[in-house]
Formats: structure tokens, C-alpha cells, sequence
């Protein structure tokens, strides 16, 4: 499991802020494979970071977090 997490739902942010899935798609802000990513909790390039940011007026740690993964422990 990858430590860096999403801190919020970002696509229900998305959607309150007036970004449905099909605007995203339509108006080529994210794609699809991207939107797929987010959904399932994996990470995004930094490129589509900074699109959430942007879309979202937004900073990165307000959309993601480290947790340390324990159970992996050297």
C-alpha cells in the first residue's frame, strides 16, 4: 500500500466545486484514466496534481498525506 493517501474525496470536491466527471472529461481537464485512478485511492502524476489544485484552488497537502506504512517496518 502506497504511504501517500488522499486526504479528502477528491472527486466529491470536484463535483461540489461544479467539475462532474463528464465536464472533466469533456473539457479534457482529466482524463479518464486519471479519473479511474482517483476513484480506486491511487496516486496521480504531479501534472494532474497541480490541475486538482488549480481546479480546486487548492494546495497539494490539502489533498494528500503520508502515512507511514508499519507493517512494512525494517
Amino acid at each position: 500500500m502506497m504511504p501517500i493517501k488522499y486526504k479528502i474525496d477528491v472527486l466529491e470536491a470536484l463535483k461540489a466545486a461544479g467539475y462532474s466527471t463528464y465536464r472533466l472529461r469533456k473539457d479534457k481537464l482529466i482524463g479518464e484514466a486519471t479519473i479511474q485512478r482517483i476513484r480506486s485511492g491511487e496516486p496521480v502524476s504531479w501534472e494532474n496534481i497541480s490541475t486538482l489544485c488549480a481546479l480546486l484552488n487548492c494546495q497539494p497537502g490539502d489533498l494528500l498525506e503520508y502515512s507511514p506504512d508499519v507493517t512494512n517496518k525494517e
